[in-house]
């Protein structure tokens, strides 16, 4: 199988994922729906992506992630991009992709550019809605380049991640032994890197008692791990509960812990996809 094939196949767990998940889930429902079209679109780019990478591949330097984006291949795809999230969104997001497919495409190159280079590292003074479609379009790019990238050994302290550089989305818990090991997914890329069970990836803090833990009962496999030093949460899915679990997919579906998080004081460092 080449990596094209498996990273459709991947795609196609996300999307499978994501209607047993909507299937269950009442009040994830129109998120999920919506995120079905949004994956289809993105299996499709990568499978562009990769095409366009093998006929260039001959004698080239091995693009990294936050090179300078290969507009050549992507732009054609952007309008088809924001026709999928007019067609499919809620309200709001359609009438900004709207306003989006109205403006140049020297507007687009921005915008697209500014997530690229700023993605996980640094908070982008742009509306929720802009820096979507963005994240939405980038994310089968950034995680072609991912794949091709050498993992390099990191230490299991690391807050950011070893290939971009941007903070983390997710925690991962993968079954090890009688427990599980703990792993961060990296916003932009979508790698994983391992970690620390016991400490905040924020700020650092390592005083279990400091570490609140929260599960709600729709959602046992995954939890909120919270720190009452710098108050900010980490939303981590827990395959040792749940192995059939996508963390990508199952964090959208997550919006009653978002919810206890935010009454309780507490922020997500990096909201997912949808902002939740």
């Amino acid at each position: 199988m080449t990596t094209a094939q498996t990273v459709g196949t991947g795609y196609d767990v996300r999307i499978r994922r994501a209607e047993r998940l909507s299937a269950q889930h009442a009040f994830a429902a129109e998120f999920l729906n919506f995120y079905k079209h949004v994956a289809a679109f993105q299996k499709t780019l990568h499978a562009n992506i990769a095409s366009s990478s093998e006929t260039k591949s001959s004698g080239a330097r091995p693009a990294e992630i936050r090179d300078p984006l290969d507009l050549t291949v992507l732009l054609p795809h952007f309008r088809g991009f924001l026709s999928t999230v007019k067609q499919h969104a809620p309200a709001a997001l359609r009438q900004a992709a709207h306003q989006m497919s109205l403006l140049p495409s020297d507007s687009w190159i921005a915008s697209l550019e500014a997530y690229r280079e700023n993605a996980g590292k640094h908070d982008q003074q742009i509306g929720a809605f802009a820096q979507f479609l963005s994240r939405a379009f980038l994310q089968p790019y950034a995680e072609f380049r991912a794949a091709l990238t050498p993992k390099p050994p990191v230490a299991t302290t690391m807050r950011v991640c070893p290939l971009c550089g941007a903070r983390p989305l997710l925690g991962v818990l993968r079954p090890e032994g009688d427990s599980g090991k703990r792993f961060l997914l990296c916003t932009f890329c979508s790698q994983e890197w391992e970690f620390r069970r016991i400490f905040c990836s924020t700020c650092g803090e390592e005083e279990e008692g400091k570490l609140p833990v929260y599960v709600a009962e729709q959602l046992p496999h995954i939890r909120v791990e919270a720190c009452d030093t710098c108050k900010f949460f980490l939303r981590t899915v827990d395959l040792t509960k749940d192995g059939h679990a996508v963390a990508l997919v199952d964090d959208l579906a997550a919006i009653p812990l978002t919810l206890w998080a935010h009454e309780h004081g507490y922020s997500r460092l990096q909201p997912n996809l949808l902002g939740t």
